[in-house]
């Protein structure tokens, strides 16, 4: 049986099925009606007669058959009347329309109240916000774009989705997010996405988030983000670490662009051949760029996203200096000729040393033809005055100062195959790659990242190892293992970052003491 449904200009034909026993069920004709009318799933119709008692399931088959008859279905968010003939036709119509009764047509008024209004206000809000907060992360677009080619999510797109969600939400909102606001959030992924909607469940959205339980996907992300959050408070209530991953507040003078802009940036970078272009536009994105470096969750690296890195020298530096100021930026190279060098030189001379401490004390007087150059060998030196300790390699042998220099720097000589080399290597932290005739006569200095090698803008070996550490923040990677007394060195001691709050072994709180109390 064909039942004709019209709503305001629409007519919609609903069919309803007959059985052996009979038609088919009270609650399929609803809901065929719901969907084809286009109302939310989660509406509820409630039935009376024409004298307001109501009807329920078990007599609609009864009344539909009835001739002359008129049911009322109601709801909180729109009411309809139904007057029901042999024709078995429902007409129906929103408020603005004018219904005639007539016993040859069945008649369904709705009434669309401000109750229902402001629900479809409120999904569009949310929706609209769930849409602007993906936009707006790295990621978000590939999450919108797969949904937009295949009506769906894969589980990872999807996970990546309810963690930039509950990301967005937590730092919006807190740590603990109010009930309504995680509604919120599940309301606009499903009426944002909405074939992930589940047409058996109440409102549709519970498996996203269900109120009355607390369970959902938002639910256990925001439950183990707290989760890891209070692990790491208690691990740092008596000691903080602060290094390249730490999240820093820029003051940036110059204008940061987002959305649109920022995107129409990134793809003109990747084909301008201005190097002062792509400066200028790599310095507008830098904000954005810090907010991909720092998310976890995105698969995409920011050389991926920031190619030029590859091919114009200087931008770590430019990074770098946007982060910090100038003066921190000059600082390594201001300071580690003239005062942190010739103490680190008198401090190993002091020492008992070995053959490879010997080889880099040579290198100061140009006796040894085979090693680093003077600058570089000084660097070196201060990985043996602070070796590797037992507590970086809990789950691998503890590695020697020697072999935790080749994590600093490596020589290549020149002619061989950058590429073939890059092709062979390991993931792993950064390091200076040093390409030329001899390890004390470079030509090319590159830092080496996610097996790319990055152009250095620096000449001088000192300047490259600068680049080199400048690196591990920009990027946001955290120093190698057996490196970490050696760089949190340089970043506290000389840098001057985050000193009196990074976490300092013992061992470089007594070098520095003795180098500022060193008589040179």
């Amino acid at each position: 049986m064909l039942v004709k449904v019209r709503f305001g200009e629409t007519q919609k034909y609903v069919k309803v099925a007959q059985t052996e026993e009979g038609y088919e069920d009270y609650n399929t004709f609803l809901q065929k009606v719901i969907e084809k009318l286009g109302l939310p799933l989660q509406t509820e119709l409630h039935v009376t007669d024409e004298s307001g008692t109501e009807v329920d399931a078990d007599v609609f088959e009864e009344l539909l058959k009835a001739g002359n008859l008129t049911i009322h279905v109601s709801t909180e968010k729109s009411t309809v009347v139904l007057n029901q003939d042999s024709s078995s036709e429902l007409l129906v119509s929103d408020t603005s329309s004018s219904v005639a009764s007539d016993s040859s047509d069945a008649t369904v008024i709705i009434e669309i109240n401000n109750e229902y209004k402001r629900t479809h206000i409120e999904q569009e809000s949310a929706n609209e916000m769930v849409r602007n907060v993906l936009q707006s992360k790295p990621g978000g677009e590939k999450i919108l774009h797969e949904y937009d080619k295949t009506k769906t999510l894969t589980d990872a797109t999807r996970r990546q989705m309810v963690n930039l969600l509950v990301a967005d939400m937590m730092e919006v909102h807190g740590r603990i997010p109010p009930t309504h606001v995680r509604t919120k959030y599940a309301v606009g992924i499903t009426t944002l996405f909405p074939n992930l909607s589940d047409p058996y469940s109440g409102n549709g959205y519970e498996h996203y988030y269900d109120a009355e339980s607390g369970s959902g996907y938002l639910a256990w992300r925001i439950k183990t983000v707290q989760r890891n959050t209070a692990v790491q408070s208690r691990r740092c209530s008596t000691s903080t670490t602060y290094g390249p991953k730490s999240k820093r507040d820029f003051l940036l003078a110059d204008k940061q662009l987002f959305g649109e802009e920022c995107r129409e940036a990134i793809s003109l970078l990747k084909h301008s051949t201005d190097v002062s272009v792509v400066k200028n536009k790599m310095m507008a994105t830098f904000q954005y760029r810090q907010t991909l470096v720092q998310d976890q969750q995105n698969s995409a690296t920011v050389l991926d996203v920031f190619p030029r890195f590859l091919d114009v020298p200087g931008l770590i530096d430019q990074d770098f200096t946007m982060m910090f100021g100038e003066e921190v930026s000059g600082r390594f190279l201001a300071k580690w000729p003239t005062y942190f060098k010739p103490r680190l030189l008198a401090e190993c001379k002091n020492r008992t040393s070995n053959e490879h401490v010997e080889e880099l004390l040579s290198a100061q007087q140009n006796s040894n033809e085979s090693g680093w150059d003077s600058d570089l060998s000084s660097v070196l030196l201060l990985v043996h005055l602070l070796p590797p300790t037992s507590k970086c390699h809990k789950k691998s042998a503890k590695i020697s100062s020697y072999q935790a220099v080749k994590h600093v720097a490596r020589y290549l000589k020149i002619g061989a195959s950058v590429e073939a080399f890059l092709g062979s290597l390991e993931p792993g932290q950064p390091f200076l790659l040093c390409v030329g005739e001899q390890k004390n006569n470079i030509q090319r200095f590159y830092v080496i990242i996610d097996q790319k090698a990055i152009p250095c803008k620096a000449q001088t070996s000192l300047a490259a190892f600068d680049e080199l550490f400048k690196a591990h923040f920009i990027f946001s990677v955290n120093y190698h293992e057996s490196l970490k007394s050696f760089y949190t060195f340089i970043q506290t001691t000389v840098f001057n970052i985050d000193l009196g709050s990074a976490k300092e072994s013992p061992r470089v709180k007594e070098l520095r003491a003795r180098l500022f109390h060193a008589n040179t």
